[in-house]
């Protein structure tokens, strides 16, 4: 059940008539879970819910599926035909002149970008202003609770474990001159999450060499590379615990399987360490200054410190996401470059910070996970300092 109360809170501070809530097809994620419906029913027929900045919500829903939105609270409207959806589609939205919807001028924040653009035409042709709920839900899906809290550090506890493990038993395998492929310590480190009670969406990044420089390389059975004494073994782990409403702790680390690390390696990731600890520096005493900043600005820390050392064109994604329920969350992310997410950074949200740098030969990424909260911003977990020499 959505807390009516504090929505309309919010839409009076943001001077807003109403969210409009809007779904065909489970096309909207975000709309099931701040309304808290299942997303288990039938959906074959389009349906709106309206928060009001004042007063009892309603819901226009389709006459073959009157129940729908059964279990949310105000005044039902039907429909069959598409005349009668116009015409409770304006009664439904009453004195309200401006509503926020899943909806983004010109995709800017694709992520909350859920809502059709037919159906956003569909609403201003009643006479209705149309704005982006993006702060909306970064407030009631991406702030954390504190048991949410305490899953990720949980979660973090096993991961941060489970990485030097991992990295160990590579050092081990090539030691011992026994075969492993990106494949096989991807399935490893899988193996270990499942006997630690860690779940994941996908599986973790495993990669060698040139795969390093690839940001979301994906080893497969079939043609993953042999991991190998000289090479450089990037990990980008994340997981959540099993516990309800769980949210996922997200790192990336590397080590070089030799006995020492080479100048050139070295010398890159000393680049992005230093973009990655100038961001979160940036955020940290912006938060205890009790200064907004908005996800860009985070990136843009990070990246000049990039682009000083001449490596700017190598930094090709943003600075970091939103973490939540899902590994990339629906908060505010630290990007300047792929979108210019103005989305202030507010309490009780976590995000990474990750630059990297990825040339054609070998890449390097160092993510650590940030928490904000009302006073200060915290690293949650271990942080790298070096590139770790594995068989030292």
């Amino acid at each position: 059940m959505p807390d009516i109360k504090a929505i309309q809170s919010e839409l009076r501070t943001a001077e807003l008539d109403g969210w409009l809530f809007y779904d065909f097809h489970h096309r909207d994620p975000i709309a099931y879970r701040v309304l808290g419906l299942s997303s288990d029913g039938m959906s074959t027929r389009r349906w709106f819910y309206l928060i009001p900045a004042k007063g009892e919500p309603r819901k226009l829903v389709h006459r073959i599926e009157s129940g729908a939105l059964d279990s949310l609270p105000g005044q039902k409207l039907v429909y069959a035909a598409q005349d009668e959806l116009r015409k409770n589609l304006s009664r439904l939205l009453g004195r309200a002149k401006t509503v926020a919807m899943q909806y983004s001028p010109r995709n800017a924040i694709p992520y909350v970008s859920m809502v059709d653009a037919g159906t956003v035409e569909l609403v201003r042709s009643l006479g209705r202003k149309v704005k982006s709920s993006a702060d909306l839900v970064q407030k009631f899906e991406a702030c954390w609770t504190p048991a949410q809290l305490e899953s990720h550090l949980a979660a973090g506890r096993v991961i941060d474990r489970i990485t030097q493990d991992a990295f160990a038993h590579a050092a081990r395998q090539v030691r011992n001159k026994v075969a492993l492929s990106e494949y096989d310590l991807q399935q490893w480190i899988l193996e270990q999450f499942r006997a630690h009670s860690i779940v994941v969406e996908d599986a973790p990044v495993v990669a060698v060499g040139p795969h390093s420089g690839d940001p979301h390389y994906e080893p497969k059975p079939n043609g993953s590379a042999a991991i190998r004494e000289g090479d450089l073994l990037l990990l980008d782990i994340w997981g959540k615990t099993q516990a309800p409403g769980s949210v996922y702790y997200d790192i990336t680390w590397v080590g070089f399987l030799s006995r020492t690390v080479p100048e050139k390696y070295a010398r890159v990731f000393a680049i992005v360490k230093a973009a990655r600890d100038t961001a979160v520096r940036f955020v940290q005493d912006s938060v205890a200054a009790g200064r907004g900043i908005q996800g860009w600005q985070v990136d843009q820390a990070a990246r000049e410190t990039i682009r000083k050392a001449g490596y700017a064109k190598y930094f090709v994604h943003r600075t970091g996401h939103n973490i939540g329920q899902e590994v990339h969350g629906n908060g505010a992310n630290m990007d300047g470059l792929e979108t210019q997410d103005v989305r202030r950074i507010i309490p009780r949200t976590c995000f990474s910070v990750e630059p990297g740098i990825y040339l054609p030969e070998f890449g390097i990424r160092s993510e650590v996970n940030v928490y904000v909260e009302e006073k200060r911003a915290r690293v949650t977990g271990a942080v790298q300092s070096e590139i770790l020499a594995l068989l030292a």
